[in-house]
C-alpha cells in the first residue's frame, strides 16, 4: 500500500523500490562505503549530493555490482542484489548512465542505441528520439562527432532503450553548458511523469533542486543528512559543510 505524504514537488510518496541498509564496500583495501543506508522511492528522482570522493559514484557502482559490497543489504523490491554480477543486476531492471558517458565513438548514434537493447529488436528507440530530437537528426553520425551535450543525451538514451525499474545516472551535468543542463532537467521531469524512478548523483545543486524530489548527502562513505529538495534552502549550513556550495 502506498504511503501518503507530500514530497518536495507535491507528489504522493510511494513505497521504496530500492533500499540500501548498512552497505560497506572496500576497494583495493580501502574502506570506501562505511554503512550507507537510504532508500529510493518508486516514481521519484532521488539525488545523492556530496563532494568529490565522498562515495557517491561508488554507491551507484556497488548497487550495479561493478563493486561488490562486503556487507549490508541492497534490495530491489524484495530481491537481494548482493553478490550478483553486473550483467545479472541489469537484467533485474537497472539502467546505468556512467559519469564520463563512455559512448562508442566509432559507432553511429543509432548503432550505440541498438547495441544496448536487451533481447534484440529496436527496443524503445522511437521514444529516445522523441525525448532527444538532436539524436534523431544525428542518428547516422559517429558518436565522436557529437557535442558534449549530445553525447550525454546519447548516454542517457542508451539506458532508456530498455524499460528500467530504476535508472542510475552519475554526474550528468559535468562539463555541460547551462542550456543543456536545463534541457536534461526537463527530460528527467518528463520521464518521471511517465513513472520512471531515478537515482541521480550530482554536485550541481541548482540541477538537483530542479530535477529531484528527495536528496541524501554522502560524506566519507556515510549518509549524513537527507530530506525533500525543497528543504535544501533551509539547510544552507549543512549544504555548505558537506557539499561546499
Amino acid at each position: 500500500m502506498a504511503q501518503v505524504s507530500s514530497n518536495g514537488h507535491g507528489l504522493t510518496k510511494r513505497e521504496p523500490v530500492l533500499r540500501l541498509t548498512d552497505v560497506h564496500t572496500y576497494i583495493a583495501g580501502s574502506h570506501i562505503l562505511q554503512g550507507v543506508t537510504f532508500d529510493v522511492t518508486e516514481g521519484e528522482t532521488t539525488v545523492l549530493l556530496g563532494r568529490n570522493g565522498a562515495g557517491k559514484s561508488t554507491t551507484l557502482r556497488t548497487i550495479l555490482g561493478l563493486w561488490q559490497a562486503r556487507s549490508g543489504s541492497i534490495l530491489l523490491g524484495s530481491r537481494s542484489l548482493i553478490g550478483m554480477p553486473a550483467h545479472a543486476v541489469v537484467r533485474c531492471g537497472l539502467g546505468f548512465v556512467p559519469e564520463d558517458r563512455e559512448v562508442f565513438g566509432s559507432l553511429t548514434v543509432e548503432e550505440n542505441l541498438l547495441l544496448a537493447v536487451r533481447g534484440g529488436g529496436k527496443g524503445r528507440l522511437d521514444r529516445v528520439y522523441e525525448l532527444f530530437p538532436d539524436l534523431r537528426a544525428a542518428r547516422s553520425r559517429s558518436a565522436r562527432a557529437l557535442s558534449g551535450g549530445q553525447q550525454q543525451m546519447l548516454a542517457i538514451g542508451r539506458a532508456l532503450v530498455n524499460p528500467n525499474r530504476v535508472l542510475l545516472i552519475d554526474e550528468p551535468t559535468k562539463g555541460l553548458a547551462p542550456v543543456i543542463v536545463q534541457e536534461l532537467a526537463r527530460t528527467l521531469r518528463e520521464l518521471q511523469s511517465e513513472g520512471q524512478t531515478t537515482l541521480l548523483v550530482e554536485q550541481n545543486l541548482s540541477f538537483a533542486q530542479s530535477a529531484g524530489d528527495r536528496y541524501f548527502i554522502v560524506d566519507s562513505g556515510r549518509v549524513v543528512h537527507g530530506g525533500g529538495v525543497s528543504d535544501l534552502a533551509t539547510h544552507s549550513e549543512i549544504v555548505q559543510r558537506y557539499v561546499g556550495v
